[in-house]
């Protein structure tokens, strides 16, 4: 699959999303709990911008200078507001949206298949707290990498450099967050799993660049389990043809 492939499943996956109302809710209630999440983390982080504020630098008496102490407020506000949209996203992806982003694949895979796919002889509620614990690394190695990226771009002159690596790694694990639903639920190794991502490179950059608009992100992100899940179908139907000519 290659990179124009990769985008064309995930506005396939919105458009199924937005025609089947089953999808059409669930993909609904994940926008609108991660959105209630970020609302809530973010007033109570802001709550305590000023004595944050305060710890780094006190106001100034000099008016020639406190413009520059205005403009640090600023500056905080936005970082502390883009902190607890990534507290939001890591809580939601753990505690649930990972069973709502599950429930949707399986939605469309009974659609085109007729069934889910899954381990076979795994109880309910074992796979639902394995599916919960591959979450945890899916959605902590992207922080990390960008934390760390972060700070080599504040620390060496490779800002530009260093934010397209960012951004397209960001690109890359957010669709692998959506790609990886059905391996999972098949209980497929973790190591499996990761070389599977490093050998569809390209399409996984194309599923996951439009994640990276905002605004749109935000709709694109809800529904994208549906467009996984229907690459997932395809690349299998594919696979049997070739084996079964």
């Amino acid at each position: 699959m290659s990179f124009i492939d990769g985008i064309g499943y995930n506005f396939r996956g919105l458009v199924l999303g937005l025609k089947t109302p089953r999808l059409l809710f669930w993909g609904l209630l994940r926008f609108c709990l991660v959105v209630l999440i970020t609302v809530v983390s973010a007033t109570l982080i802001l709550v305590y911008h000023q004595d944050i504020l305060n710890l780094i630098w006190e106001r100034p008496e000099s008016y020639w200078i406190v413009w520059l102490w205005y403009i640090t407020s600023w500056l905080l506000s936005l970082c502390l507001v883009g902190l607890s949209a990534v507290i939001s996203y890591l809580v939601s992806q753990i505690l649930f949206s990972v069973l709502i982003m599950d429930h949707m694949s399986r939605i469309t895979e009974i659609m085109k298949r007729g069934r889910a796919t899954e381990a076979e002889s795994v109880p309910i509620l074992k796979l639902f707290g394995y599916l919960v614990m591959q979450e945890i690394p899916r959605a902590i190695l992207p922080v990390i990498f960008s934390i760390l990226l972060m700070l080599v771009g504040w620390l060496t002159p490779l800002g530009p450099v260093v934010m397209l690596i960012s951004s397209g790694l960001a690109a890359l694990f957010l669709a692998w967050d959506n790609t990886d639903l059905i391996p999972a639920r098949q209980l497929v190794p973790f190591k499996t799993r990761v070389g599977f991502l490093l050998k569809s490179l390209p399409f996984h950059l194309g599923f996951g660049l439009p994640f990276l608009i905002p605004v749109l992100n935000i709709l694109l992100l809800s529904f994208a389990p549906v467009g996984a899940t229907l690459f997932h179908v395809d690349r299998n139907d594919h696979n049997m043809l070739r084996t079964n000519p």
